[in-house]
């Protein structure tokens, strides 16, 4: 058990919030979901600017997310051989000079390189910093931890935009220059961070094989499917299909269902933060199937709500459970892998989070193309209704 867990005392989730190491974490957590949100308000300023079409805009979210699928794992591997700060401090650097760069350039090509360096800075660091909260903390102190973690993270993703979209007055460019802020954290992570570093003289083969059987056991599988459906239906029915689910049904208007969407990043940020209560009376096995059963009751909810002033329920539902299932499957995936193997298991599931991002759309179309609007909906309430049925049977109680 790591020293500084020793002095917190049981019970005492705010002496946990005080924990310096995990300010470090918050630190790199927010620096893992700048990249995109923070620039996306300003695409139609650097549209005019630089005389391109919006699907060329397009690729400077592309050739950035591009990076973390291919490499992340990679980077995992790394990560557990070499020691999580030596792969953490270059990712921050390399973030914080090749995106600082990219408000400098005003040649689209040149950005476009800018963006992919700024992309492989990235690829780390959303799994690495999960990697040290299994390392630092163990029982419940794990699942608060990464409860607060997702309410940092949800924060940053609500907040960003607006930060994004204010920068942008001044200049297309200048949103590009919050990157600099990755510099400092940086210099956290060398000075402040105290995370035990894995050792391990096992050879490279035989980590990789070691590696590649604990992936593939029962256990991690079910908790990377019930990764992949969550994103597939967070980025299918619910992000891409709503704002048409709510203009057709009730003419809401962009900004209304802006604020919607708000509302679930608040209830995901509320629940995330307050999951550490419920981590101490419930397993996390339990508090997945809860997720899930949130999800399956809210997407139905969507569906038959007879206003949008009813539809804000199953939203704020549908925040519910992203708060209290996404933190649960990373805290049982961090305590499944040994300590030697972690950094790879928690990359791993970044890669496929990437990739339930890229089938969410088309998952939720095919259903729509099949079913129609509505039918998108309770297809992926389904999802939501087999992967509890997976990790019932498949994931052990704690």
């Amino acid at each position: 058990m790591p020293a500084h867990e020793s002095q917190t005392p049981e019970g005492s989730e705010a002496r946990l919030f005080l924990d310096p190491n995990l300010h470090v974490i918050f630190g790199v957590t927010l620096m893992a979901v700048l990249g995109v949100s923070s620039i996306t308000p300003a695409f139609p300023q650097i549209a005019r600017a630089l005389n391109l079409t919006p699907g060329a805009v397009g690729l400077l979210v592309a050739v950035f997310t591009l990076p973390g699928a291919v490499l992340t794992p990679i980077l995992g591997v790394l990560g557990d051989r070499l020691g999580r700060k030596r792969i953490l401090v270059p990712s921050l650097l390399l973030f914080a000079t090749a995106g600082t760069a990219c408000g400098l350039a005003r040649d689209f090509q040149l950005l476009l390189t800018l963006r992919l360096l700024q992309g492989v800075g990235a690829a780390a660091l959303g799994a690495l910093n999960v990697t040290i909260i299994g390392d630092l903390y163990r029982g419940w102190r794990r699942a608060t931890v990464m409860g607060y973690n997702a309410s940092v993270l949800s924060t940053g993703t609500a907040f960003y935009p607006a930060i994004g979209g204010s920068l942008a007055l001044l200049g297309w460019y200048f949103p590009f220059f919050l990157p600099v802020v990755a510099f400092p954290v940086a210099l956290l992570v060398m000075l402040r961070l105290r995370n035990p570093e894995p050792k391990s003289d096992v050879h490279i083969g035989t980590y990789l094989r070691n590696t590649l059987v604990s992936i593939r056991s029962p256990q991690a599988l079910a908790l990377f499917f019930a990764s992949l459906i969550s994103f597939v239906i967070l980025y299918g029915a619910f992000l891409t299909y709503l704002p048409f689910l709510l203009r057709r049904s009730f003419g809401a208007s962009s900004l209304l269902i802006g604020l919607l969407f708000s509302a679930t990043s608040v209830a995901t940020a509320i629940t995330s933060f307050r999951l550490g209560r419920l981590a101490r009376r419930f397993s996390s096995r339990n508090l997945m199937r809860l997720g899930f059963a949130f999800y399956s009751l809210a997407l139905v909810g969507l569906a038959l709500a007879p206003t949008l002033w009813v539809m804000l329920a199953p939203t704020l539902l549908f925040g519910v459970a992203n708060g209290v299932n996404i933190p649960s499957i990373l805290t049982i995936l961090s305590g499944l892998a040994p300590d030697e193997y972690r950094a790879v298991f928690m990359s791993v599931n970044a890669m496929i989070l990437r990739l339930g991002q890229t089938l969410g759309p088309l998952v939720a179309g095919a259903m729509l193309q099949i079913w129609g609007l509505s039918g998108a909906y309770y297809g992926s309430a389904v999802l939501a209704l087999v992967t509890l049925g997976v990790i019932s049977l498949v994931v052990r109680a704690e």
